[in-house]
């Protein structure tokens, strides 16, 4: 295999700078040119705010992590609760303090797919606790309900606009207006709406000539209603592997999505 194969390629890559660097890596590796540009910033609650919260909640039969970013402060919330991923990067997390992930979908990687899991039918009754961030969809709180469980949040991180210097500002545009940025990459619906807020006005009013690679069907939807010409690419997956193979076809001259 060409080990060059996205040489010449420019990826814009959204995730939070404390999560991009595997990400950069891999496409470096590849001959691509990363550019970083968070389009969210992931900020952990005060650990005695969360402890105060957590204590004030039922004792949890299941306790579900909707991101790997809700592991490192809420894993030790979940006590011995049936722990439930959402999908595989937040399972790996989890498994690699030395914890068992009870469920995670058997495909897929949202809230969806996790609801299609056995352990979570027959749950009339049950304490549920979700561990999230501050704010996040509503569809696997309102389905358990709807089975009778009863759920709880537990909010371990916020989810903010992150702040972008103007030599950022200016490097990214100086680049796009090169024609050196091919790709944009988002994991979520939520650093798609941060865009077009943070890029410079000639990069917003492009924003939809790029391409862009995710792993989520939400986010391809929310693209193809703001730029209806886009081509997005749907990754396999949320491992970097994954996203890399999606920039990889994506980027080849015979490509059609």
């Amino acid at each position: 295999m060409n080990d060059a194969v996205l040489k010449g390629i420019g990826v814009l890559i959204t995730r939070p700078e404390a999560l991009a660097t595997e990400l950069i890596e891999a496409i470096e590796k590849k001959g691509g040119i990363a550019y970083c540009f968070p389009a969210l910033k992931i900020l952990p609650r005060e650990s005695e705010v969360i402890d105060v919260e957590a204590a004030n909640l039922p004792i949890a039969d299941i306790a579900i992590f909707v991101s790997r970013n809700a592991v490192a402060k809420g894993l030790k919330h979940a006590q011995n609760a049936i722990i439930c991923a959402i999908g595989p990067a937040t399972a790996a997390a989890i498994r690699s303090t030395g914890r068992n992930v009870d469920t995670e979908p058997s495909e897929g990687f949202d809230s969806e797919n996790l609801l299609k899991e056995r352990s979570l039918q027959d749950i009339a009754g049950k304490q549920v606790r979700i561990i999230r961030g501050s704010e996040g969809r509503e569809v696997l709180a309102d389905t358990l309900r709807e089975r009778g469980a009863i759920v709880n949040y537990l909010s371990v991180y916020e989810q903010t606009l992150p702040k972008v210097d103007e030599i950022t500002l200016a490097k990214i545009e100086t680049a796009w207006r090169d024609g050196r940025i091919h790709v944009v990459t988002a994991m979520s619906v939520q650093t798609l709406k941060n865009l077009p807020t943070l890029l410079p006005t000639w990069c917003r009013e492009r924003l939809g000539s790029l391409t862009l690679v995710t792993p989520a069907t939400r986010v391809i939807k929310e693209m193809q209603v703001r730029y209806p010409l886009s081509q997005p690419v749907l990754a396999a997956g949320t491992e970097t592997s994954k996203i890399v193979d999606a920039i990889v076809t994506a980027c080849k001259p015979d490509y059609k999505s």
